[in-house]
């Protein structure tokens, strides 16, 4: 992945692709070159479905996993884009209280297919220390599976995955690459969805992870206002739901309380003392002494404090804390934690580490260590089920993470830059939907002590209607077994599951 993927809204998936013909937009005005016009896209194929079976609890469950195409049609009604989706349905008798939850993953620019190994029937094993990207891919039963309470469709967003538009490159950024544009028609594809599955009066779900955990609000928000759609519940996983606290590192205290608790849970793993307990006494430092004395600016005292209090927290040189002024940025921690073994941490997962091909060139030179690790299982993972065990097979080229729509992406302004609005009002509007927050701890792209301050100031949260969990891991937490089951426990308990 590109170094415009490693700030700000931080992705959870990453760029990949499968030969073929297509892309991310058709240049209808160049028929000739290397993208097609519209007209000489070769059509997709018709949604198709396959029988499957897989294990959670102990229990054999029966499902129809199916892969196909919704239209996107502008305002005379003509085509222009076409979102694909993965769908896992219970097979039976439908039962009319059986949930439907919808999953869109991050970026911009990421296709659904982390949470669909995280949430979904099947698993690969990805994101952990010493994961081998030449290892064989095997798709295995997944007991962390939400598949036993409710049947899930992952949307993939124009542009990521085998999603395309069908329109001319200027269009396309117009109407797809950007904040309100991109809620506005994925809220119609889950709205469409629903007519087309005839779900409408099933109860319905949202989950997004990163800045799915951005979109995750404001969808609602969208189908319960303006689409006359409401779900019952909201899951975020790992999500940044505002970018204003990024600003003003010099200045505000925000961006580097937002990191230091991610940071120092790290060196709790690392000692093994991982506990709730720990993490307590760590934010407490954290929004009191520390948010004072950063704001203490160049104050001897202050920064005697810092240098010998966030240096016994992080396990960091008193040198470089005292360098810094106690305010951690996060690209110079990573290779500073490790520096003396030589290795790189993971901005996903800070205790995830690969070796440094460049240790001795002054500025990190390679990639993220667990993004570069998981490009190949995982999009060939789930190229292979799409194409093969499915049988659903167009003539596209499949993004997991589109550098194209990431780089011609509006993050816009003002309201734009965050979701914390639309939570607010959702919970407001409908005083039985219940939002869940999830993070890993040693998370250093969407840290948790920032949803922490945002929950903590919400008025339903007090009501018990907004939660946050964390556990131990990071950005992809769920691929640790122990944290995917924790997570699972606390969604069951958010569906009102037994």
């Amino acid at each position: 992945m590109r170094n415009s993927f490693k700030a700000g809204l931080a992705a959870l998936v990453l760029a990949a692709a499968v030969s073929g013909s297509g892309g991310v937009f058709a240049q209808e005005a160049k028929p000739s070159g290397d993208k097609p016009a519209a007209s000489e896209l070769a059509p997709f194929p018709a949604d198709k479905s396959v029988k499957q079976t897989t294990t959670i609890g102990g229990k054999a469950i029966a499902y129809t996993a199916t892969v196909g195409a919704m239209p996107v049609r502008d305002e005379k009604g003509k085509k222009i884009a076409e979102v694909v989706f993965t769908a896992y349905t219970l097979d039976g008798p439908r039962d009319p209280n059986r949930p439907i939850t919808f999953a869109f993953n991050g970026g911009p620019g990421a296709a659904s297919v982390y949470l669909n190994f995280a949430l979904g029937p099947k698993r690969v094993q990805f994101g952990a220390e010493g994961d081998s990207p030449s290892a064989n891919v095997k798709l295995e039963d997944n007991p962390a599976s939400w598949m036993d309470f409710t049947d899930i469709a992952f949307i993939d967003p124009v542009g990521t995955g085998f999603s395309r538009s069908l329109t001319t490159e200027e269009e396309t950024k117009k109407r797809f690459y950007g904040v309100k544009q991109d809620i506005d028609y994925l809220s119609r594809i889950v709205f469409d969805y629903l007519v087309k599955t005839e779900r409408l009066a099933s109860p319905k779900y949202i989950v997004g992870e990163s800045y799915g955990g951005f979109r995750g609000p404001r969808l609602a928000y969208t189908l319960q206002t303006d689409l006359g759609v409401a779900v019952k519940g909201v899951v975020l996983v790992s999500p940044l739901l505002t970018s204003a606290g990024r600003q003003g590192q010099e200045i505000s205290p925000l961006p580097s309380m937002w990191t230091l608790p991610s940071i120092a849970a790290a060196k709790l793993e690392r000692d093994g003392k991982l506990t709730p307990e720990s993490i307590k006494a760590v934010e407490d430092y954290t929004r009191g002494e520390y948010m004072v004395d950063l704001m203490k600016g160049t104050d001897p005292a202050a920064l005697d404090r810092l240098t010998s209090k966030v240096s016994a927290m992080t396990g960091l040189d008193p040198n470089y804390v005292r360098r810094a002024g106690g305010r951690l940025e996060t690209q110079s921690f990573l290779r500073e934690v490790f520096r003396d073994k030589g290795r790189l941490g993971s901005r996903y997962d800070s205790n995830v580490t690969a070796l440094d091909p460049f240790p001795f060139a002054p500025e990190q030179e390679t990639q993220d260590p667990i993004l570069d690790s998981i490009i190949a299982p995982t999009t060939s993972a789930i190229v292979d089920f799409t194409t093969r065990i499915v049988g659903w097979k167009p003539d596209v080229r499949y993004d997991a993470l589109s550098d194209v729509v990431n780089r011609n992406w509006d993050r816009g302004r003002g309201p734009d830059t965050e979701s914390v609005t639309d939570l607010r009002k959702i919970v407001s509007v409908d005083p039985k939907l219940k939002v869940l927050i999830v993070h890993g701890y040693n998370d250093l792209s969407c840290p948790f002590f920032a949803s922490r301050l945002i929950v903590d100031a919400m008025p339903a949260t007090v009501a018990g209607r907004v939660t946050l969990s964390n556990y131990p891991g990071g950005h992809m937490f769920y691929s640790r077994p122990d944290s995917g089951a924790a997570f699972r426990k606390d969604v069951m308990a958010l569906y009102g599951v037994k």
